[in-house]
């Protein structure tokens, strides 16, 4: 549990910082896998997860490897924005007040982490604007993530994404816009290259490829953002080799690196070794990797639904850039957990909280 003075802190957090009037400060659940909202969050989609049934180096990196800094100018290893309101503050808050004090301890292990904001919808600047600037007024990084792609998760869960390739180009503009010069870390379409690689009908390769290129580019113009493509996860596309040229092809080389796991629940040693895999045939790329879920590793029960709300996983490594390994940048919490993947095993639609479910994420977790 929780120490008194961190849950202090998480108060004290909601007090001072302004949500702003955008669309930051809500969770619009649409009826993607993801949301298909403003703004919304990341879950493990059936590709992603269904595992096995289921040009020149990259260089340097465009940012210093240290990263942000602390206020004393330091590098922190633990510079990442803990938006106040969310589901799981909103929920402690609600078990306090119900007498469900233990719960409410458990549920802090969730509110008192920093999670990505997912962009979703047609509209990204406010939203992206509103969280960084937040996140600046703090001294933090925000944690973003661009999920509009079109034909976004091949027309299934999540499907939806921008109706064209002239509207996704200018989405991303306005994306990059909300950023400013501020501190970000933007995992770049979760899914949008492994699905192409594993057989998407609905998307001409080197046209997706090309527009993830251009959100790498724009993105990493600016000055504060930290700029990773998403490149699934060990069980979906099992021999990284097969993902080298459609990652070149969608500016891998131009970006800080690549994000795995996300939305999923392989170990760290799993994904840090694929990774590895992968880094090495793209000339050193750097990797994030989405801990959220993935305390006890993939579901391995009967089924071939294991990706979507699992049973009896657990909350995994807390967000850092303390990874005890030069190539890894940082263990992040992409997937917000708690919130569904999906209806099955009883959850709501993709996207919605499960308090339920996140206790159970809660009470698993190893810390």
């Amino acid at each position: 549990m929780l120490v008194p003075l961190v849950r202090a802190l998480v108060a004290a957090a909601v007090l001072a910082a302004v949500c702003g009037t955008g669309a930051a400060c809500a969770t619009v659940c649409g009826t993607g896998h993801r949301t298909a909202g403003q703004t919304g969050t990341g879950d493990g989609t059936g590709h992603a997860a269904a595992g096995p049934t289921r040009p020149e180096a990259a260089g340097p990196t465009r940012h210093d490897a240290a990263g942000p800094t602390g206020r004393g100018g330091a590098p922190d290893d633990e510079p990442f924005f803990v938006a106040p309101g969310s589901h799981a503050a909103r929920q402690a808050t609600t078990w306090r007040a119900a007498g469900r004090t233990a719960d409410a301890h458990l549920m802090d292990r969730i509110a008192a982490r920093p999670q990505a904001e997912w962009l979703t919808g047609p509209h990204p600047e406010a939203a992206v604007r509103d969280r960084t600037t937040a996140a600046a007024r703090h001294r933090r990084t925000a944690v973003l993530v661009a999920y509009y792609i079109p034909q976004r998760d091949c027309g299934a869960h999540s499907a939806g994404g921008a109706p064209s390739a002239a509207a996704y180009r200018a989405w991303i503009d306005a994306f990059a816009a909300g950023l400013g010069d501020r501190d970000a870390y933007v995992v770049v379409e979760p899914d949008a290259v492994p699905h192409t690689v594993a057989g998407c009908a609905q998307v001409v390769p080197a046209e997706r490829y090309a527009l993830l290129a251009y959100a790498v580019d724009r993105l990493g113009r600016q000055s504060g953002t930290r700029v990773y493509l998403d490149a699934g996860n060990p069980g979906w596309i099992p021999d990284p080799a097969r993902l080298v040229g459609p990652l070149r092809s969608s500016g891998v080389t131009r970006a800080d690196g690549v994000a795995l796991n996300v939305s999923n629940f392989h170990t760290d040693r799993t994904t840090s070794s694929y990774g590895k895999r992968l880094s090495g045939r793209l000339g050193g790329t750097r990797l994030v990797i989405d801990t959220s879920r993935n305390g006890n590793g993939p579901h391995l029960g009967p089924g071939t639904d294991l990706w979507c709300n699992p049973p009896g996983r657990a909350l995994g490594r807390p967000p850092t850039r303390r990874t005890g390994d030069p190539l890894i940048d940082a263990y992040l919490w992409i997937k917000r957990p708690g919130e569904s993947d999906g209806t099955c095993r009883g959850g709501p639609a993709a996207g919605r909280w499960w308090p339920s479910y996140a206790l159970d994420l809660a009470a698993n977790a190893h810390d």
